[in-house]
């Protein structure tokens, strides 16, 4: 049987992935701050929209106008998509306050009630035909009750796989973190990509691996990526060996 696939777009990531995404699959992005996680989640979504996939952005950590604003920053302007109907940024942030939130068309009132979260954001992948989603970020949703984790995931998954959707859901970690960003997350994702930020010798350095991916077969290898300023790009023919010293080598 082929595995229908969704390419994300990201420079030497699909090579990395055998393909791409599976279809339907809900994608855990974990990582620290500064590793890259939004940036990856916008260029997911800007791929899409170049290919005619429309997509959904839930903005749970930053007001929608400055998630504009990141992403036009790498010539990203999603604008002109809004306005033709093919993406949509959910504010699950401002609770509909100020006078930019007014003109925002896909509001959640009560950001800490998932089941409005989700109420809304069904309204704004049906409006669009959305075949890609992004949630920044799903820990926000359970920060106060941990416990409460996997259950949140479980319900966004059930309906982002069930309206055809192939969704990533953003999840912080914190720098020494080993964790996904919540207690059974990595059992009711389908996938994980892992982002991380590491000094080594008083350098910083980018590298992430595919934790697990459902129905594809994918690298087993950590691999280093850089933010340029076309946005990410991944290199799939070298790996990343942490250890007393980092070392940078090809496949």
């Amino acid at each position: 049987m082929v595995v229908e696939r969704v390419k994300t777009g990201i420079p030497g990531m699909d090579e990395i992935l055998n393909g791409g995404i599976p279809s339907r699959n809900v994608v855990l992005l974990s990582g620290g701050p500064g590793t890259g996680k939004s940036i990856f989640s916008y260029q997911y979504l800007w791929s899409g929209l170049r290919l005619g996939e429309p997509g959904v952005f839930v903005a749970l950590e930053e007001h929608p106008v400055q998630v504009r604003i990141n992403m036009s920053q790498f010539g990203w302007d999603v604008r002109p998509y809004e306005r033709q109907g093919s993406f949509a940024i959910v504010d699950a942030f401002t609770s509909g306050i100020g006078e930019a939130a007014k003109r925002e068309r896909y509001v959640v009132r009560d950001p800490e009630d998932v089941g409005l979260l989700v109420d809304v954001l069904r309204e704004a992948i049906r409006d669009v035909g959305a075949k890609r989603v992004v949630i920044d970020s799903v820990s926000t949703l359970y920060l106060a009750k941990p416990v409460l984790a996997r259950r949140t995931v479980m319900t966004l998954k059930r309906v982002l796989s069930g309206l055809g959707t192939t969704s990533i859901l953003v999840s912080q970690v914190s720098v020494t973190e080993r964790g996904f960003g919540g207690p059974g997350v990595e059992h009711a994702a389908d996938g994980i990509i892992r982002l991380d930020l590491d000094e080594v010798d008083g350098e910083l350095v980018r590298s992430l691996i595919v934790w697990k991916m459902r129905g594809t077969r994918h690298s087993m290898r950590r691999h280093p990526f850089e933010i340029t300023d076309k946005g990410i790009r991944v290199y799939p023919d070298k790996v990343v060996r942490l250890g007393r010293s980092l070392r940078v080598e090809q496949a």
